[in-house]
């Protein structure tokens, strides 16, 4: 029997992929620096140029962390994940799609067969402090400070009824204390600590950091495609064909991901919040998504640390910087899938594919590629963008372009925005909407006539398709099929 998949597993596949992996035993500093190398090597997304897609990158050697080693940027590219998951990276949207609709559930295993106790740190133990064991970078110097980025939560219900798995943004307060920003609305963990808030209870949780890629991926997807109930876990176990391995905790009635290489065991702890930057007060938390230094929240759930589990083979801390295209990959390549479900139940057929891509951060804009068959097919295009729109708030742009356009190729979408676009006719701006709260542009201030408080936006499409009746006047120019065009290479 295969050993089940894990990270390990998969960054071996990796090294058998030229280009794909790469480490150094330089030493850095997890402080600002790391992310700073990385920011040049393979970051990518709405990084601050100069950046590019490179390799994932594994730090040997890190800065007060002896037996530590750091990955970053894992997913830092859409091919890569497409050879983790071993499907066609342009096709990821369906393959996801897929395994939502066809969920394998997790399975429970003993202490003895989860790596990820292997080393039991208990926060009664002297000397215990998280930020000697954690070497969790800050991406920047004005960090709050050291954060967990890449740390899936699992939590449930008061009633072990239902379960879920979200990420947040997680902030190293003190020695057993993190900070931890829980958005509001669309996330069933929120739900679950508001339950226990209604009780005066903590919350038990498990922070799981250092996993396969298909679990942080599936994790990512939200309402209405997985709603409440719907463990995201079960995406991964579909995405691989064999369950997500789980283990009792041992410190708090919570479970863990067994083969992850961290555990963290904690409680959020109810009616308390902590100020997110209280040991810096720079007034910025870390990058986010959009390319900006996100604000410091002034109040953010109390966590409180009973156990850190780990490996014993110098475990693997696994981190990711907010703007890069690590976010695009696990924040859009669901919402495709979303997307796509979605419009093939109202409207099959006619979006063939969908991208979102860098410039959004995975979740601000989305390309849909549309099939026109005939005159009752126009003004479709429109409704599905309403469609898209509706569903998923965080959307802020939606780009329509007609099937024989590559989505993924931004020269090609942008050719389409000029050679078969009119901006006073082809443009639908919708007002007033909400949208996601890390656009710094969503403010009164730049908009007072339709935003009236943060987090709200106008919404537009951008239709870029042909109408129908002209499609014979917009035929590209076309070139003779060479079948072996690469042998002129050799």
């Amino acid at each position: 029997m295969s050993t089940p998949y894990d990270l390990r597993k998969v960054l071996a596949e990796l090294q058998e992929m030229p280009g794909e992996y790469h480490e150094t035993n330089l030493e850095v500093d997890p402080h600002a620096e790391l992310s700073g190398v990385y920011r040049y090597i393979g970051a990518g997304g709405t990084v601050k140029r100069p950046t590019q897609e490179g390799p994932t990158m594994m730090f040997n050697n890190v800065k007060g962390f002896p037996d530590t080693r750091v990955l970053i940027g894992i997913i830092a590219s859409r091919d890569r994940v497409g050879k983790i998951l071993h499907h066609d990276p342009k096709h990821l949207g369906r393959l996801l799609k897929d395994s939502v609709q066809n969920p394998v559930k997790p399975i429970k295993v003993s202490k003895a067969e989860a790596p990820a106790q292997e080393v039991v740190h208990l926060a009664t133990d002297e000397g215990f402090d998280i930020r000697k064991i954690l070497a969790a970078p800050t991406n920047t110097e004005y960090d709050a400070g050291p954060y967990i980025t890449m740390g899936v939560v699992f939590g449930s219900d008061p009633d072990k009824t239902m379960s879920d798995v979200t990420i947040h943004r997680m902030v190293l307060e003190d020695e057993d204390t993190i900070g931890m920003y829980i958005m509001p609305g669309g996330r069933h963990i929120g739900h679950f600590q508001k339950q226990y808030e209604t009780l005066n209870k903590p919350m038990p949780i498990t922070i799981n950091i250092g996993l396969d890629p298909a679990i942080s991926i599936g994790t990512t997807f939200e309402p209405p495609t997985t709603p409440l109930g719907y463990n995201e876990l079960w995406v991964a176990g579909a995405l691989r064909q064999e369950p997500v391995q789980l283990v009792d905790g041992v410190a708090v009635d919570e479970v863990g991901i067994a083969r992850s290489e961290f555990i963290i065991e904690a409680e959020i702890l109810p009616y308390e919040t902590i100020q997110e930057d209280i040991n810096t007060n720079t007034g910025k938390a870390m990058p986010e998504f959009p390319g900006y230094n996100g604000d410091a929240n002034p109040a953010v759930n109390v966590v409180k640390v009973k156990a850190i589990t780990h490996r014993k083979d110098r475990p693997i801390m696994q981190t990711t910087i907010g703007p890069s295209e690590e976010h695009v990959s696990m924040a859009g390549i669901p919402t495709e899938a979303s997307i796509l479900d979605l419009v093939d139940k109202a409207i099959p057929g006619k979006v063939t594919n969908v991208y979102n891509p860098p410039a959004g951060g995975g979740k601000l804009m989305s390309i849909l590629q549309i099939h026109k068959e005939n005159e009752a097919d126009e003004g479709i295009q429109r409704q599905a963008a309403l469609l898209a729109l509706s569903a998923f708030k965080e959307l802020k742009t939606v780009i329509l372009v007609d099937d024989d356009v590559d989505i993924f190729d931004m020269n090609d979408v942008m050719w389409t925005l000029n050679t078969r676009f009119q901006g006073d006719q082809d443009i639908i701006v919708l007002p007033g909407m909400r949208n996601h709260p890390l656009d710094p542009s969503e403010r009164p201030e730049y908009n007072p006539t339709s935003i009236r408080f943060r987090g709200m936006s106008s919404k537009t499409i951008l239709d870029g398709t042909v109408p129908f009746d002209l499609k014979d006047d917009f035929i590209r120019a076309e070139f003779k099929e060479v079948p072996d065009w690469e042998k002129y290479l050799k």
